[in-house]
């Protein structure tokens, strides 16, 4: 990785945000007045054109001396305990099906991604209403919750009913890898950091700030599932059965760096290189 850094700025590569601005074009059409659609009311017509020209005029004038009427900031509505049919999850849903879906058992069996007890979160998401309970405006809300396992690398998935406050199902899967969550991520740079392997990040860190990398806390992170493939090397073929992930990194205020060629086993905990 060092070697390759260097020959393009230290392998540092700049992100650039393209920002495209539109343009609304206001078109005024004037209809005829009023004048000659009811001549019996005498000068009441003449009256109304008087006025509207009038307005007209003021309107002119504090357009052309940039008189801005003061906007009105309205507060977000209050989020109540509980939504209705598709709302999405409030904030106490989310946190109340959470606590129903992992029960003892499963907490006191699985592993988190830092190897304590207790399985990792992944998503809480509104569960998609059952095939004969489509037109039911009464239908009950659910929540799905998931889970990874990483004691015996499977997906947990548990479906609980908002209603009753109950678990309805469970599905458990292997060589299912959803989205990785933002723990995930930050835990396989602290991994990358610790490796050996990831003297070079190090090095292009220090290049490009000036400053040591320590923690993945002086880091803008991103991250996407790896699986391995024909051609993945020996150390990395468990990938998509294990949780294995790319790193893409970011100095905070900093530059991009390129860290595509580094392969993060959060099963297995460690680090592989790829081609």
């Amino acid at each position: 990785m060092r070697t390759i850094v260097h020959r393009h700025l230290g392998k540092v590569v700049a992100g650039a945000a393209i920002a495209v601005a539109g343009t609304a074009v206001m078109v005024g059409i004037t209809l005829p007045g009023s004048a000659g659609a009811d001549d019996s009311g005498g000068g009441n017509g003449a009256g109304q054109t008087s006025q509207q020209a009038g307005q007209s005029k003021n309107q002119g004038q504090d357009q052309a001396q940039g008189a801005v009427r003061p906007g009105v900031v309205e507060e977000a509505p209050a989020e109540g305990d509980k939504g209705k049919g598709r709302d999405p999850l409030t904030d106490d849903e989310t946190e109340s099906v959470e606590k129903l879906a992992l029960d003892r058992q499963l907490f006191r069996t699985s592993e988190n991604v830092e190897g304590d007890k207790g399985p990792q979160r992944i998503t809480v998401d509104l569960a998609e209403p059952d095939e004969s309970e489509l037109d039911d405006p009464n239908a009950p809300r659910r929540a799905e919750v998931s889970f990874y396992d990483y004691k015996d690398d499977s997906l947990v998935t548990k479906t609980v009913n908002l209603d009753t406050g109950k678990v309805e199902g469970t599905d458990t899967q292997h060589g299912v890898q959803p989205p990785l969550s933002r723990a995930e991520t930050v835990e396989a740079a602290q991994l990358l950091i610790a490796d050996p392997l990831g003297a070079g990040l190090k090095a292009d860190f220090k290049d490009a700030t000036g400053k040591e990398l320590t923690t993945p806390d002086q880091l803008m992170l991103n991250s996407m599932v790896y699986r391995a493939n024909p051609g993945t090397p020996a150390a990395l073929a468990d990938c998509g059965k294990h949780r294995c992930l790319r790193l893409f990194v970011k100095a905070k205020n900093g530059p991009w760096i390129d860290s595509r060629d580094l392969v993060v086993d959060l099963s297995a905990r460690k680090i592989a290189k790829v081609g």
